[in-house]
């Protein structure tokens, strides 16, 4: 087993490293740091980003996508800043899923633009009283002649107020065991306008999360895509991929907090000495240090058991569980090191403890992964009789 990396890999680590560095950071720096970026500043993001493969890496290169192995796409995907990650999985995700469940012409008609970055997109299946279990949504669709109407609310949908384009998850009615048959449709928001409203928030501030609301939303009917009844399986498959990338969201916070606690240590002196000489303070480095480690290998063996072919419910939740706390927990610890500074605007720290706050919740909670975890390892499920 060998835990380095490759030459390939590693350059294109680096390179991702200079991307955010010279191209993306400038964008973001240019914005108010606790307002939701411009649309334009955006496209312009998601542009630089589709020139590196990245607003469809999971697609295969016959379908359009850079068709990226999982693990390569996670040691991209550490190097951008978090707000940008999540908007990028918001509208990778998306494009895969349309890519994947759709026929030639649906795909041809949606998905240029939004790999090209020309467009923004993202997948509405989260609503008021629907988070971990999405075959209870409650958004209705019903056939009417040629169209699809649909009715409903979504909530916390990420990229939702930019967006060109928006996957809906709805209930096309109830199958002979009265479960919901799940359908997806595509909706563009030019033909078939929907809603928006920005949600105020803890951290990612410079995002964009939202309720959606439709309305009576007329769409062609052939917008609809995969088969009714298989939208729960999509998800979970995406799911398990979009885990270890955020739980990598979370060791990037907490690798520049370990930095800069690293460097503090190293120029601030009290009682005649630098703290970094302190036998606390070089614990609270060492305890960090591990967090990060730790993480970042829970996190690549998942998406390496990804490209494996492996199943990897199990092992994806623990990584993002593991991850996300580990590095909050981490960030904290940076703040102690720094004494009063750590709770300054001025630092930044705090902004990464707000936006790894936030990690906890997408793409289920601890709770919910704790669970996913533990059915694995016992063959019980806690979701379902």
């Amino acid at each position: 087993m060998d835990f380095a990396l490759s030459e390939e890999q590693r350059m294109l680590r680096d390179s991702a490293r200079r991307m955010t560095e010279k191209q993306i950071e400038p964008v973001l720096f240019s914005h108010d740091r606790n307002r939701p970026l411009p649309k334009e500043a955006v496209l312009q993001i998601f542009q630089i980003l589709a020139e590196e493969g990245l607003t469809a890496p999971r697609l295969p290169v016959e379908l359009g996508g850079s068709g990226m192995r999982m693990l390569d796409y996670g040691l991209v995907f550490e190097q951008l800043p978090a707000v940008v990650a999540m908007g990028l999985l918001g509208q990778e995700v998306t494009v895969a899923r349309i890519g994947l469940e759709s026929e030639r012409e649906e795909r041809q008609r949606f998905l240029p633009d939004l790999i090209a970055g020309r467009k923004i997109c993202c997948t509405g299946t989260t609503e008021p009283d629907v988070g971990s279990d999405p075959r209870g949504v409650k958004t209705r669709v019903r056939e009417e002649g040629d169209s699809l109407v649909i009715n409903g609310r979504k909530m916390w949908i990420t990229n939702a107020s930019v967006s060109d384009i928006i996957l809906v998850t709805c209930s096309a009615g109830t199958d002979a065991n009265g479960r919901n048959l799940l359908r997806r449709v595509v909706v563009e928001r030019a033909a078939s306008p929907y809603e928006t409203r920005e949600i105020e928030r803890l951290g990612l501030r410079q995002g964009h999360l939202s309720d959606v609301l439709f309305e009576e939303c007329r769409v062609p009917k052939e917008n609809a895509i995969g088969r009714s009844g298989d939208a729960a399986r999509l998800l979970t498959t995406t799911w398990n991929g979009n885990r270890p990338l955020i739980g990598l969201m979370a060791v990037a916070m907490a690798q520049r907090a370990l930095d800069a606690a690293i460097e503090y240590a190293g120029v601030r002196r009290q009682f005649g000495q630098y703290i970094g000489k302190k036998q606390l303070v070089q614990a609270n480095l060492a305890d960090i240090a591990a967090a990060v480690e730790t993480s970042r290998l829970l996190c690549y063996a998942a998406l390496a058991q990804i490209d494996r072919g492996a199943r990897a419910n199990g092992i994806s939740a623990m990584a993002k569980r593991y991850a996300t706390t580990a590095s909050l927990q981490a960030i904290s610890l940076a703040m102690s090191v720094h004494g009063a500074m750590g709770i300054s605007a001025e630092l930044g720290l705090e902004e990464l403890f707000r936006n790894a706050r936030m990690l906890m919740v997408p793409d289920g909670t601890n709770e919910i992964l704790a669970l996913i975890a533990g059915r694995e390892l016992t063959g019980l499920d806690a979701f379902h009789d």
